[in-house]
């Protein structure tokens, strides 16, 4: 028989202890229900559940979208059944949703995602909630400029992840008192002890090291807890740690503290129940958040973004800078982030027009994607710029933004081998085959000034997370300042009826498919030249028709060949269309120092090399 609902006495440590037994039970009983999942690993933190919602978490269940709302990140995401388990005790699931736990159609699911609204970002790829929860915090410190908390409930396994230090470092330097890192030390990984077991003063030391606040604590004493999480409200001008030493299986003597039960239900779950006192309908009255505003977000003036003129040589990245501070202006909701190198992406126009709302992230590109994560969820449009080629360190970030739902744009500066002498550890030559493969993704890749501002702009109307790709060179101003660049769609740039084959290209190789277009003309060998600035979603419609009537396609791309714009064209007729003899210019070799012009001939991918590659097509055609 289902116990009276009962509310429960925040003042009342009995209570609070009562009320981790009934987390405990539900996280035992939602597994069990699943046939999988990690109990254990959420009976450690129980006691840390239950004092953080009756005393601490201000959060009102029923506006999850509240400005004033403090913000819970489990960062232990594999603790999943905690944090339904506290869902049931606020109300905002029942017994029967709880018990749907990572079944087909349940919100509920493996790890935290926000298709539940209280749920602000996808977990469970450790080492990722204090760095998004760094992000709310900055946007709770400098943009909504309110009294919200963030909690970021953290497990000892992760603790030795780089990007949670990354995360460390930069809350410090910004002195973040309104972000709060709970540590569940439970001394045990997924395969054995941790790297310091409960050793809370090996974690002390570190985190203070960068300048954090820390408390030590027995994580099953409510009132240590308590104790703990109250003097971290209390801290002002840097974040706090609270360093909880506690017992993996807490309350289960077949399982506490034990080696070989990690992501397992209880093999006696019954039993597990009775020993934890059986199940319980405890409520907790979870404190609501004062009444709050926030300051930004409404859209200032009429877009006005910077006019190039055709035939000037700009760089891509200049126009992207441009463009964005044009942006800003704008709209009182776009914000930017850099990586320290805001000189070479431009972000650097922003940042002087807009100071307030442009975030640096240094050399931390985990941090940097992070921290966008994060802003976007209190509604802010982040624009997250470095080098194309360090976009690879912040790959699984990316990854877990979609798994968010998460709406970002990323610009990626310093593509190819165009970049010259720096040397192939600064090409980004693998960024659109990243990128691509991001579920929902837009990747974009314009060849001029004008182009890129237009894209800047559709960018910021899209969802999910997009990326635009620029150029470190001058190039051509191909395009007037109003012409429309769709999303999904490309640009013919050259044609005719005799066109004996098609070059698609994007970015810089526009410029040098035009030449080559030149010269094939001049040696009676028409060719059609597609701009192909929408690479993910691609444009099958002119692709098709060029294939239909030119019968050959050669795709040419500063980039690697695998998953880049050659995938994006050969993906068109993957799909049981009609295919047209295909030939595919990437940069195949290892680059060394050189010239631009150089780099581009020696990965054959110039003017030279696409003429060549014609040539050789059509002669076998014929």
């Amino acid at each position: 028989m289902k116990p009276a609902e009962q509310r429960v006495d925040s003042d009342d440590n009995q209570e609070l202890h009562e009320l981790a037994q009934q987390l405990r039970v539900d996280a035992v009983r939602a597994a069990d229900a699943a046939g999988s999942g990690h109990p254990t690993s959420s009976m450690s933190a129980a006691e840390l559940a239950a004092v953080l919602m009756t005393r601490h978490l201000r959060y009102d269940f029923a506006r999850p979208d509240h400005p004033g709302n403090d913000h819970f990140v489990l960062s232990k995401g594999h603790a999943s059944p905690l944090l339904y388990a506290m869902y049931r005790a606020a109300g905002a699931v029942d017994e029967q949703e709880l018990l749907t736990f990572r079944s087909n159609g349940s919100r509920l699911e493996g790890h935290p995602t926000p298709r539940l609204p209280w749920v602000d970002v996808a977990t469970g790829s450790l080492g990722q909630g204090l760095p998004v929860g760094v992000g709310i915090a900055l946007a709770g410190r400098h943009l909504d400029q309110l009294p919200y908390r963030v909690w970021v409930l953290s497990g000892d396994s992760e603790m030795a992840e780089g990007s949670v230090w990354e995360a460390v470092e930069h809350a410090a330097h910004q002195g973040l008192d309104n972000l709060t890192l709970l540590v569940d030390v439970n001394r045990l990984g997924q395969r054995g002890p941790t790297r310091f077991e409960h050793d809370l003063g090996a974690y002390a030391r570190r985190l203070e090291a960068f300048g954090w606040h820390t408390v030590e604590v027995d994580g099953h004493d409510v009132a240590a807890v308590d104790a703990a999480l109250a003097e971290a409200r209390a801290t002002t001008d840097r974040p706090t740690a609270v360093l909880a030493a506690t017992r993996k299986g807490r309350g289960v003597a077949a399982v506490e503290d034990r080696e070989g039960f990690h992501g397992k239900p209880l093999k006696d779950a019954a039993a597990a129940v009775e020993e934890l006192g059986g199940v319980r309908s405890l409520r907790v009255d979870v404190q609501k958040p004062p009444a709050a505003r926030v300051l930004h977000a409404e859209r200032a003036g009429h877009l006005a973004l910077p006019r190039f003129e055709e035939g000037d040589e700009v760089a891509t990245r200049t126009a992207y800078g441009q463009a964005l501070e044009a942006l800003g202006s704008a709209r009182g909701d776009v914000v930017a982030l850099d990586g320290e190198v805001s000189d070479s992406t431009k972000a650097e126009f922003f940042a002087k027009a807009h100071p307030g709302r442009f975030f640096e992230c240094y050399i931390a590109e985990q941090q940097l994607i992070a921290a966008a994560v994060g802003l976007q969820t209190r509604g802010y449009l982040p624009y997250a710029s470095t080098f194309a080629a360090f976009l690879t360190r912040a790959h699984d970030f990316l990854r877990m933004a979609a798994v968010s739902r998460a709406g970002i744009c990323v610009v990626g500066s310093h593509a190819g081998v165009s970049i010259g002498q720096d040397g192939p550890s600064q090409m980004g030559l693998e960024d659109l085959a990243m990128f691509r493969a991001v579920h929902d993704s837009t990747v974009l890749y314009p060849c001029d000034a004008n182009q890129t501002a237009r894209l800047i702009a559709e960018m910021a109307e899209l969802k999910g997370v997009r990326y635009l790709r620029t150029t470190r060179g001058e190039t051509p101003v191909l395009y007037g300042p109003d012409e429309d660049f769709p999303i999904g769609g490309s640009k013919v740039l050259r044609r005719s009826d005799a066109d004996r084959a098609t070059i698609v290209a994007a970015g810089l190789t526009v410029h040098e498919a035009l030449r080559a277009a030149d010269a094939l003309a001049a040696d009676g060998i028409p060719v059609r030249v597609i701009d192909l600035y929408s690479v993910k979603p691609v444009d099958v419609d002119t692709l098709n028709d060029a294939a239909g009537a030119t019968g050959c396609l050669v795709t040419v791309e500063d980039h690697h060949p695998e998953g880049g714009l050659g995938d994006a064209v050969a993906d068109a007729f993957a799909d049981g269309r009609p295919g047209p003899r295909l030939v595919r210019l990437g940069v195949r070799n290892m680059p060394g120092s050189a010239s631009p012009e150089e780099q581009l001939h020696l990965a054959g991918i110039d003017a030279d090399a696409i003429a060549a590659a014609v040539k050789l097509l059509v002669e076998r055609v014929v």
